[in-house]
């Protein structure tokens, strides 16, 4: 199961029956499904169209199926041709682990947080398994999945970024952190819930290196003062380090007050951070340049009148030189990168590569 600003559930892999996801900012699907179709170019390289993914591609999610021999998951609100037997994905990209409030709504971000989220898993299992006990053939039951597939699932949590996001455009740097601790509460009280629903693996990514996103960089250059190596805003770098620690705390801590369960945290903060500072090393020109759109013109794939003219915020002809697609999302290429170097558990606490991820009882904490 995929969960938060994309979040997923999957399966069927060495007893791992699903992945679920929730959360993450290129969600795969959920705001294709209540908004509308993601628009061109986003989808051309892998998909050749739009794919309800915020990428040129393919996202971490889809990286993670792949190790696991699995298909890519569908999201929970696709009602066309959805099949559920190996996973579900209730993320959605601009999702933020606080309740939706004027604030965010104004700004913006999407009304599918996590709780939200949560009461859909909720409703997949319930139903689900009333539809699988009702079933009457094969045929019937082949898309759905089973019931002892959700304890035995790998849940994967990717989330953090945008509320951290919705801090910085509207609060200082101080206000955001002091706000931190409110939101690793939600986040704990969603995972807490998830908990006694059946989930009992979890691979939790903690935020990113919100500083270097070229959205902020190009729109509110730092001061040399406020500019690290990278080139990156270190302050808000240190907001998103505090979310990071405090996560972790908290995670660990649950470890110890929940019974049976496999929390992973996943440092992808510095895998992502170790991308922009060697980008160049790895094959990507500027690091903190972007493929698609232009920022306070067109946004990618959008057209916009301006002085009289118009513009198109068109993808550039070699996506894969880059590692941000449209300011805020990753291209396909820096997903593969990323993946490539958290999936073998190098970056993980434990370190337990993804495929030995799903849950066994002998395996509790």
């Amino acid at each position: 199961m995929d969960w938060g600003r994309s979040s997923a559930f999957i399966g069927r892999l060495k007893g791992c029956l699903g992945v679920r996801r929730v959360m993450e900012a290129t969600a795969v699907g959920s705001v294709s499904a209540t908004f509308g179709r993601v628009r061109p170019p986003y989808g051309q390289t892998f998909f050749g169209k739009p794919s309800g993914r915020y990428s040129d591609g393919r996202l971490i999610i889809d990286f993670i199926a792949e190790k696991l021999n699995l298909p890519y998951l569908v999201a929970y609100l696709d009602s066309i041709g959805a099949d559920f037997a190996h996973g579900a994905n209730f993320a959605a990209s601009g999702s933020t682990i606080q309740h939706l409030n004027a604030k965010l709504c104004s700004a913006g971000f999407n009304p599918l947080t996590l709780d939200v989220q949560l009461l859909q898993f909720e409703q997949l299992k319930a139903r689900s398994a009333e539809s699988y006990s009702e079933a009457k053939s094969y045929g019937s039951k082949i898309s759905l999945p089973k019931p002892e597939s959700f304890s035995r699932a790998l849940f994967t949590m990717d989330s953090g970024q945008n509320d951290l996001h919705a801090g910085l455009i509207s609060m200082t740097e101080e206000q955001v952190k002091a706000s931190i601790p409110g939101i690793i509460n939600q986040f704990s009280i969603a995972l807490e819930q998830l908990y006694k629903l059946g989930a009992r693996a979890f691979w939790i990514h903690n935020t990113g290196p919100i500083g270097c996103l070229p959205f902020f960089v190009v729109k509110r250059p730092p001061e040399p003062n406020n500019t690290d190596p990278s080139g990156c805003i270190m302050s808000y770098n240190e907001v998103a380090q505090e979310f990071n620690k405090q996560l972790k705390e908290k995670i660990f801590k649950l470890r110890t007050q929940l019974q049976d369960v496999l929390l992973i945290y996943v440092d992808i903060y510095s895998v992502k951070y170790s991308l922009i500072s060697h980008g160049k090393d790895q094959g990507f020109r500027d690091p903190l340049g972007y493929c698609c759109g232009r920022l306070g013109v067109a946004d990618c794939g959008e057209k916009a009148m301006v002085n009289g003219t118009q513009h198109y915020g068109a993808a550039c002809s070699n996506p894969s030189e880059y590692i941000s697609w449209d300011a805020i999302h990753y291209t396909e290429a820096a997903n593969k990168w990323v993946a490539g170097r958290i999936l073998d558990g190098s970056f993980s606490e434990p370190q337990v590569p993804i495929a030995e991820a799903c849950y066994r009882p002998s395996r509790a904490k």
